[in-house]
């Protein structure tokens, strides 16, 4: 099975099941001299873990991260950092009906399918439990960023026919962690809220929408073509589970303006430099950064568990059945799904910039040759 890596020079290779004894990352390509521990990528895994809310799997995972390798003294060393983050509440046993009878809309057939068997235990692989490694790794990639002025953001912009109206960057740092939804409006976090707990009493699902910005990424990232910043963006969009669209600037809207008014005009800004007069295009252009702040949405499909009754077959016995997917599952995915997207785009964004030469490959103080350094372990003989 291949498709488990993510980026070019900063890579990111996960493993691990939903019912197996552990999920795993490894990333490397992570300069050196990075301050780093434990504490940095928990606090990111303490946002995406279940069981924050009412509105969220009960499922009982603690999350906690162990890093087993790249690091020294509270640093980075340059070589591949390994993170591990143990199963504590698996339960397989409400997944055994559905061994050689798939569930409704899950991946539990194409698997078999594909590889002629699965780990059945909840859901196995093609679960969403394997982002619990890309926030791990994007908690890295953040640190990363914030060193060189670059700041990530997202919200749930929209929950059903429930949708926020446009919000700022500060409002969504300011009040995006306030309420379960993860709503930067406060007033439409309450209508989300109902709407999600009027599906989950009739044993249902809704779907909905994450929108993000990025501030402070600077021009001339990506490359034409395959290469280009949105596909690159796009593909680690829509690898999130239950992802049903990605779009950036105008997005979809754009069918719908003409190239006049679509387009923006060029002026000299403060420094001097030409700068486009709006940003319609989402902070890219040609496949490009411009410098400008790039945002977007993410869309998500209802999560497929739900305890309402459907019909399945069963290939081992021939039969048909009515089936109730019984368990732990979310009502509905963008409120956890927020710190995913964020580290699908620090990701992208630091991939970018190590390919640009913008972040210095080998070490975070930019100065190779550097020996004595402030982050170099001292010999024990000295102490």
């Amino acid at each position: 099975m291949n498709g488990n890596r993510f980026g070019r020079l900063f890579q990111v290779t996960t493993y691990g099941e939903s019912h197996g004894d552990a999920m795993g990352v490894t990333v490397s390509g992570c300069p050196a001299g990075l301050e780093l521990d434990e504490d940095d990528v928990q606090k990111e895994l303490d946002r995406r873990k279940p069981g924050q809310s009412m509105i969220t799997t009960s499922r009982g995972e603690p999350d906690a991260v162990v890093i087993n390798s790249g690091t020294q003294d509270g640093y980075t060393t340059g070589t591949p950092i390994g993170m591990v983050i143990e199963n504590k509440d698996a339960r397989s046993g409400k997944y055994e009906p559905y061994v050689t009878a798939p569930r409704p809309s899950h991946g539990d057939f194409t698997y078999s399918a594909k590889f002629g068997t699965r780990n059945w235990g909840g859901g196995g692989r093609s679960s969403a439990r394997e982002t619990v490694n890309w926030v791990a790794a994007g908690a890295i990639a953040q640190k990363i960023l914030a060193e060189h002025g670059v700041e990530v953001k997202a919200h749930v912009n929209q929950i059903g026919d429930v949708e926020a109206p446009p919000v700022t960057f500060e409002e969504m740092l300011e009040h995006a962690e306030e309420n379960d939804v993860r709503c930067a409006h406060p007033e439409t976090a309450e209508r989300m809220m109902e709407k999600i707990e009027e599906y989950q009493k009739e044993g249902d699902s809704i779907g909905g929408s994450v929108y993000f910005e990025a501030r402070g990424v600077p021009r001339g990232l990506g490359a034409p073509r395959f290469d280009s910043f949105p596909a690159r963006l796009g593909q680690a969009m829509l690898a999130v589970p239950a992802t049903t669209g990605f779009e950036y600037g105008l997005g979809r809207e754009a069918r719908e303006w003409t190239g006049k008014d679509r387009n923006e005009d060029w002026e000299f800004g403060e420094d001097g430099d030409p700068t486009p007069v709006g940003n319609k295009h989402g902070g890219l252009q040609g496949g490009i950064t411009t410098g400008q702040p790039i945002y977007g949405e993410v869309s998500f499909h209802a999560p497929t568990s739900i305890p309402k009754e459907q019909k399945t077959v069963d290939w081992e016995t021939g039969e048909e059945k009515d089936i109730q997917v019984v368990g732990r599952h979310d009502p509905v995915l963008p409120p956890r799904a927020v710190p995913v997207v964020e580290a699908m785009l620090n990701l992208t964004v630091v991939d970018f910039m190590l390919l640009s030469g913008r972040i210095n490959p080998d070490r975070m103080d930019d100065e190779p040759g550097e020996y004595d350094t402030d982050y170099h372990p001292s010999s024990p003989r000295d102490e």
